[in-house]
């Protein structure tokens, strides 16, 4: 065995930071003295560096060296020339390369498929809006279009306190009610709002229940489109309501404005 096939295997360990004790220090001491052993550990310095930045990732576990070490030690100890140690790495750079590609195809993967969940949040918050500024719009033109009815609804019995106002659109089947002053209600009972047509049956527009200051709303309740009001009328009835025609007292019932 010449010298340089001595230190061959030493100059490997020695590259990927592997050799120690008195190895170390006898391929130290012969590297002073030997220039072919010298170019030949540049040499696989320089493939490593190559190597490392072929790749991308994290850092390899703790093993995984260890596990090298243990293969270089099972192959035979047929020495490979410099040309040919050089040749083995570079045959790893095409693999070491693909799994990068895979790897960046599963990034790319995972950051579409979160863009996507938050396009899906956005558009759901976007409808949402968009369902409540409708609902906004449509109370105040039931407020303020020139076309909405007025009836304020007084006590019955000349009794002033208990009031009511409904805004009622009648060509797209709108209303709004509020009320002051109503009375407390007794138990197991309820208010019920009803709309008076010009012609036929009453229709129930909704119940609904005082504050404790007597304040009280309907807002849209599903109402028949284009029915005529003649007027509104608010009445006591139990608290399942009476949805085909007034049963209980009438508490306030509107006058015509």
């Amino acid at each position: 065995m010449s010298v340089h096939e001595q230190f061959a295997e030493d100059l490997a360990l020695h590259a990927l930071g592997s050799l120690q004790g008195d190895e170390l220090a006898a391929l130290r001491a012969h590297l002073l003295s030997c220039a072919d052993c010298r170019r030949e550990l540049e040499l696989l310095l320089g493939d490593m560096a190559l190597l490392a930045m072929s790749t991308a990732g994290s850092a390899p576990p703790r093993h995984a060296k260890q596990r090298l070490l243990d293969a270089v030690a099972r192959e035979p100890r047929n020495i490979a020339t410099p040309a040919s140690a050089r040749r083995g790495f570079w045959t790893l750079v095409p693999w070491f390369a693909a799994a990068a590609a895979v790897l960046m195809v599963v990034l790319l993967l995972r950051q579409n498929s979160e863009l996507k969940s938050s396009v899906a949040t956005l558009n759901s918050l976007f409808t949402d809006q968009k369902l409540e500024l409708q609902h906004a719009q449509e109370v105040v033109e039931t407020f303020t279009a020139a076309d909405s009815q007025q009836v304020t609804l007084v006590a019955a019995k000349n009794a002033p306190q208990p009031q009511g106002k409904t805004f009622y659109l009648r060509d797209k089947g709108r209303l709004i009610f509020l009320a002051i002053n109503l009375p407390q209600l007794p138990p197991e009972k309820i208010y019920e709002l009803w709309l008076i047509p010009k012609t036929g049956a009453p229709i129930a527009a909704g119940l609904f229940k005082p504050d404790t200051r007597g304040g009280a709303s309907v807002v849209n309740p599903p109402l028949p489109v284009g029915v005529e009001a003649k007027t509104f009328a608010v009445t006591l009835e139990p608290d399942s309501g009476s949805h085909e025609a007034p049963r209980g007292t009438f508490v306030i019932v509107g006058i015509g404005e």
